[in-house]
This record gives structure tokens, sequence and C-alpha cells, in this order.
């Protein structure tokens, strides 16, 4: 079982990983999603590792898989619903992504970073994974959240902005 920004992650590859090279620094890469519904709120979840803290849906890629697929998948695990088109933000990636886990494994995080406003499903919770699930306006956002979670809801917010001052 590893942590990855605050999130289990229970993977046989990770686990064969360490098992090779101890806690050693790894690179893993992973994808988040900021889901917007119509009234411009994103959607962030209540993560139960580390207990209480805010994030965005999102996770790490498995063997085989695209960032847009492990985008997908962990968007539907982890809230029941279903993305559309993908848009790509940012790529996150440099020693600022750098964890020591509590048991003192190692590792550099490369996250993609995509909002969406296209989605459809029956919002749950995957109480493996969240207390809860909830839409936030950007002036209600938790103050207790993945700090690197908060950095792309910035630039998310920062480059719509623009967008919407150039039309």
């Amino acid at each position: 079982m590893v942590f990855i920004e605050g999130e289990c992650i229970n993977l046989g590859y990770v686990e064969d990983l360490r098992e090779l090279v101890g806690q050693r620094p790894l690179i893993f890469v992973g994808a988040v999603v900021i889901i917007v519904n119509p009234d411009g709120k994103v959607l962030l979840q209540q993560r139960t590792h580390p207990y209480g803290v805010w994030g965005l849906p999102g996770g790490l890629m498995e063997l085989g898989e695209s960032t847009e697929e492990a985008a997908r998948r962990e968007v539907f695990e982890e809230t029941g619903l279903r993305v559309g088109e993908l848009n790509l933000i940012n790529v996150y990636s440099g020693a600022e992504n750098f964890v020591v886990a509590k048991n003192g494994d190692e590792f550099y995080v490369v996250v993609v970073a995509y909002y969406t406003t296209e989605y459809e499903g029956d919002l749950h919770v995957d109480l493996s994974e969240s207390i809860k699930v909830e839409f936030f306006g950007r002036e209600d956002i938790p103050t207790e959240m993945v700090g690197s979670h908060r950095k792309v809801l910035d630039e998310y917010w920062r480059k719509h902005e623009n967008f919407l001052k150039e039309r």
C-alpha cells in the first residue's frame, strides 16, 4: 500500500517495484480532473488519507493506460461520474513534487491536470478513499486542501479568467 498525494494506493505494480528498489525514489504518473458544473463550481473530494483533506478526483496511471484513461477511470471510481472531453490545464513535475511517505518511501509525482464541463452519472462517494464529494465555488474552496491540487485550481481559474477577458 502506498500513499500518493494523500491517496491510499494499493497497486501490485507499485508493491513489486518497492520490493526491488526499497525506499529509493520512484517516479509515478497520475492525473487529476477539475469537474465544473453549470454554475461554475468545481467538484472536490474530502479524502480519508490524510483524513479530512480536500482534493481533486484523480490518481495514478496503471500499466498500459494513458493519462486520459487514468483520469476517466479514477473520476468514475471515486465519484460515479463519467466525464466527456478532457481539456489539458498543465503538466506538473519537478523537485517540488518530491514526496516522502510516512513509511519512508520516496517518490516524485508527475501530475497531468485536466478540466471538463462534460459529465454524467449519479454522484456518489467511494468510502474507501473519500469522506464526501461536493461542488464548491471559488470563494468557498476549503483551506485544508492538497497543496498541489490548490495550485492546479489556481492555474485553471487564472487561465479561465484570461480566456473570458479575451472573448
